[in-house]
């Protein structure tokens, strides 16, 4: 099934719709169309953000692997200062919460954009579902490379910006691509999975066979990420209304895929060489603070900044209390006005 969550107020005829299987993205497109408005109507300060002159513009279009892909973009009323290439997390699209951050960097000049993978969102494919982190990541190169093409985009500073398994995509993106990015934004990065949420060696083994004949099957055991990744308990029960997002126990190949991937980019921190802001929570039991503070240390980047914000959560603009979330937001555009070419 899909959504389970009983929304208050709401017709039969809508909450039907919620409650579909969203494994088909029919569903999930269906779900979202119907539910979109009182998404954004929520009370959340992120949908307190002006955005009457912002140009936005939903597309779907197909890959060269022939899946339609859904993206979004956010532009100013005047030339954007640069483009920020949005890059979202597991449990997440780039609708919903990711509107209210790309509005609010549209509001302060920068052109965004932002895709849903294959099997998140709007996208197609089986929902949750990494086959390989590897095409994922170049579905994105693909998708930003043709952005880039547009007039509009062209000869501007281009930036990436992940969050959480987000993030872990911009740094492969950089591996692919080391000279394509004037510079990447971290919001605490997948580098390596809290070893809290990884399951026991013995149960990662046996996974691992499982998943080389079931890869498909939800039987990863892991823990609420919601409960685990906001710290202010109002913007927790807004949680619920991203209602296409990914919630069930991960499937096993997309869980075997994040951790191989995480383990590769470990290895690889030394090669991260474009300028480099990484923003963490100091209490995020979701991905490794201390893992952010490693590639702070060793990525080869003169150009690079960390900040590690006291008590906060994983879900750093979109679970802290508001405070927090618009200073973590001066800090991400101070850090990319000083690095826009004017």
């Amino acid at each position: 099934m899909g959504n389970q969550m009983k929304f208050p107020g709401i017709s039969e005829e809508l909450q039907n719709i919620l409650d579909a299987d969203m494994d088909n993205v029919e569903a999930r497109r269906r779900a979202r169309e119907a539910f979109k408005d009182i998404q954004l109507s929520i009370d959340h300060i992120l949908f307190k953000v002006p955005h009457a002159g912002l140009k936005m513009e939903e597309s779907y279009d197909v890959n060269s692997r022939g899946l339609e892909i859904f993206s979004k973009s956010w532009l100013p009323e005047t030339r954007p200062k640069a483009v920020v290439y949005f890059c979202h997390g597991y449990g997440d699209t780039c609708t919903f919460l990711a509107e209210g951050i790309a509005r609010k960097l549209a509001s302060f000049g920068y052109g965004v954009v932002a895709m849903d993978y294959p099997g998140f969102g709007l996208s197609e494919g089986l929902h949750g579902y990494i086959p390989s982190f590897d095409k994922l990541v170049d579905d994105v190169i693909e998708h930003c490379s043709k952005v880039k093409e547009k007039p509009e985009f062209r000869n501007l500073s281009s930036f990436l910006f992940g969050e959480s398994m987000g993030g872990a995509i911009a740094l492969k993106v950089h591996q692919k691509q080391p000279n394509a990015w004037n510079g990447a934004v971290l919001v605490a990065p997948m580098c390596k999975i809290a070893d809290n949420m990884v399951p026991p060696w013995l149960v990662t083994q046996i996974l691992i066979g499982v998943a080389k004949f079931l890869p498909t099957q939800k039987l990863v055991p892991t823990q609420d990420l919601g409960e685990l990744a906001v710290r202010d308990a109002k913007k927790r029960e807004m949680m619920a209304y991203n209602i296409i997002s990914y919630k069930h126990k991960p499937r096993l190949q997309t869980a075997l895929e994040l951790l191989n991937a995480t383990k590769e980019i470990e290895r690889l921190l030394e090669k991260v060489s474009l300028p480099l802001l990484i923003l963490h929570g100091k209490s995020d039991i979701v991905t490794d603070p201390s893992v952010s503070k490693v590639l702070y240390e060793r990525a080869s980047s003169s150009d690079k900044k960390l900040f590690l914000y006291e008590d906060a959560y994983h879900a750093l603009l979109e679970g802290e209390p508001d405070e927090m979330i618009l200073g973590v937001f001066g800090d991400i555009i101070s850090w990319l006005d000083e690095h826009t070419v004017s």
